[in-house]
């Protein structure tokens, strides 16, 4: 049985981590109202821009001439996975979630004889990814400098992205993040970002309206200005919900630890008396067992 000593020093350890861990939720609680309406707002710029690029696609025959990044290299072979994890830990489930769903993903291209290569973006996935694949990581993005995400955070990693494409180091580029829907699900995303992947055009075709619209310069040359561009958007949109999926994520986590902090302290607090009525029977035993010898 532990001594009054070893368990007074363990609930007063608890209490200071049980500080630590409510304070970090309450960061963590206001960081997220900031990062959500980021994300939030962000969303219907990226998801029109989806539209937009279905839109001018529906006009033009992709072929030889067409851009590469909406044409492809002619080829799958070659496979980017490109992995949006945190600088910081002690956020629950996010980072394993990504991470697990981009380990999936190169285990399935893998069976299928496809080369896999990994960029990652942030630090929480290097151990893992590190660990399983040594020699297939291309490229480490620190991120551990940006405060508040920027388009120009997400244009230089794009920019990048479109460099190595065009020098022919990969053939297909997949994004992986975690979707915010709330502080309590952060659901990981997977998705083709190279060459560009298009929605089926919407109904508005159909009706007349879009035949209407006469574009200058021609469809394809917007489509070579635009292609990067939307690269550089989805990204955006990846590092804007993984802040607010992080801070969701550790807000929750932090008040989970919270809870079972006081649990913990409870429970050591009835051994602690347990222990010391026992201490104190025990003492009393001694004092009247050496009354009675006398």
């Amino acid at each position: 049985m532990a001594s009054l000593k070893t368990l007074k020093g363990r609930i007063a350890s608890v209490k200071s981590t049980q500080k630590i861990t409510k304070a970090m939720k309450m960061v963590a609680a206001a960081k997220l109202r900031r990062a959500q309406q980021a994300a939030e707002a962000g969303r219907p710029y990226a998801q029109r821009m989806e539209k937009v690029m279905a839109s001018l696609a529906s006009k033009v025959v992709v072929g030889p001439q067409s851009p590469r990044l909406i044409a492809g290299t002619g080829a799958e072979q070659t496979h980017l996975l490109v992995v949006c994890t945190s600088d910081r830990g002690l956020a629950g489930a996010f980072n394993t979630n990504i991470v697990r769903a981009a380990r999936k993903k190169a285990d399935d291209l893998i069976r299928e004889g496809k080369t896999v290569h990994f960029y990652l973006v942030g630090r929480k996935g290097r151990a893992v990814i590190g660990r399983l694949f040594p020699k297939q990581i291309v490229h480490q993005h620190d991120t551990g400098s940006i405060k508040q995400v920027r388009f120009d955070d997400a244009q230089e990693i794009a920019q990048d992205l479109v460099q190595r494409y065009e020098a022919g180091q990969f053939d297909v580029a997949h994004l992986f993040y975690a979707h915010f829907q709330s502080a309590l699900v952060q659901d990981p995303v997977t998705q083709q970002i190279i060459p560009v992947s298009m929605p089926e055009s919407s109904g508005a075709a159909a009706t007349g309206v879009e035949a209407a619209v006469e574009y200058e310069p021609e469809e394809e040359d917007i489509l070579a200005a635009l292609l990067p561009r939307n690269v550089a958007v989805q990204i955006f949109r990846a590092l804007l919900e993984n802040a607010a999926s992080e801070q969701g994520s550790r807000m929750t986590a932090m008040d989970n630890a919270t809870r079972n902090a006081g649990d913990m302290i409870n429970r050591l607090t009835i051994q602690y008396n347990r222990t010391r009525q026992a201490a104190i029977t025990t003492e009393l035993v001694e004092i009247i067992s050496g009354a009675e010898a006398l």
